[in-house]
């Protein structure tokens, strides 16, 4: 698979059992991530792909059609696929990264306690907690 516009010369190690499909999007998306498979490469037709891992057609084009439409691949016909430039290297999202978001903020409105935030300024509009 390294000929020329044959696509990228991928290693990818599916483990036994369980979903080939969803397997193969997680080695994917893996590789993208790691930065082994930088933005802008091609990667290999379906068919070749599918042939090099001993997987259905159908598997491995499920799986790049999940990918596009995650934003990880992109595809065009006669182009072949491509990992997006815009996520290429992008790093995984972490638990605890950056300051929390803000909380809601509730306001209860209430006709013994009224509060401009309650009342619309506009005539005729509906006032939350109200009838």
């Amino acid at each position: 698979m390294t000929g020329p516009g044959s696509g990228a010369d991928l290693h990818l190690d599916l483990p036994a059992g369980g979903a080939r499909r969803t397997a193969l999007a997680q080695a994917l998306r893996s590789a993208v991530r790691s930065g082994r498979l930088a933005g802008g490469t091609r990667l290999p037709s379906y068919r070749s792909l599918a042939a090099d891992l001993g997987l259905a057609r159908n598997v491995a084009a499920d799986a790049y059609a999940e990918l596009v439409a995650e934003g990880w691949l992109t595809a065009r016909q006669g182009s072949g696929t491509r990992v997006a430039e815009a996520v290429a290297g992008a790093p995984a999202p972490t638990a605890g990264a950056g300051p929390p978001p803000p909380e809601p903020r509730v306001t209860t409105c209430s006709r013994a306690r009224p509060t401009r935030r309650c009342f619309p300024a506009e005539p005729g509009a509906q006032v939350p907690g109200g009838p």
